[in-house]
């Protein structure tokens, strides 16, 4: 299981060029944010692991779980999103207190009922699945689709403010350089 602690501080700085940041910036939003992903994981050694996670602070392990949540959702849903693994690093962190923090109040919500599912059934959603007993999860957890559809109504304003907050906050999440 992956966990970060708020406390923790990266050992080292993740570095970005400024002009890396306008070029995606003048491409969109989830491109601007995948520029900091995508540094993250060259930080990480390609791999989030219980060994590497420590390299990266509070912030920047918010960032990269609502890229994470975001793309899961986008293409499979929460069960896509549970199946590849990632149910404790979204919901057993503190992702969704963060996003508040940020001014996500409404996907705070959504990030809590999702995971009253996930707590609920938590050892069936994470066992190993054939291709067809993953695609009868749909139906049998049909409580998360409203939240998928919630998230999918909502995600282009969620992810501009997520890149506002990056934005206003470099600092915390990389150090430009020229």
């Amino acid at each position: 299981m992956f966990t970060f602690s708020e406390e923790m501080e990266s050992n080292q700085q993740i570095q970005i060029t400024d002009e890396a940041l306008r070029r995606a910036a003048s491409e969109g939003m989830d491109v601007f944010l995948r520029v900091f992903t995508d540094a993250y994981y060259q930080a990480l050694g390609g791999a989030l692991t219980a060994e590497s996670m420590p390299r990266l602070n509070a912030a920047q392990h918010t960032l990269l779980a609502y890229t994470i949540l975001r793309d899961e959702l986008m293409e499979g849903g929460f069960c896509q999103l549970i199946q590849n693994g990632w149910g404790p690093y979204i919901f057993h962190n503190p992702v969704a207190r963060a996003l508040r923090d940020w001014g996500l109040g409404d996907l705070t919500k959504l990030l809590y009922a999702a995971r009253k599912v996930y707590d609920a059934h938590r050892e069936d959603l994470e066992r190993e699945r054939t291709d067809e007993e993953f695609m009868a999860m749909y139906e049998q957890y049909e409580a998360f689709d409203d939240l998928e559809d919630s998230f999918l109504e909502n995600e282009e304003e969620w992810t501009a403010q997520v890149a506002h907050y990056v934005d206003e906050h470099l600092g915390q999440f990389a150090e430009i350089v020229n």
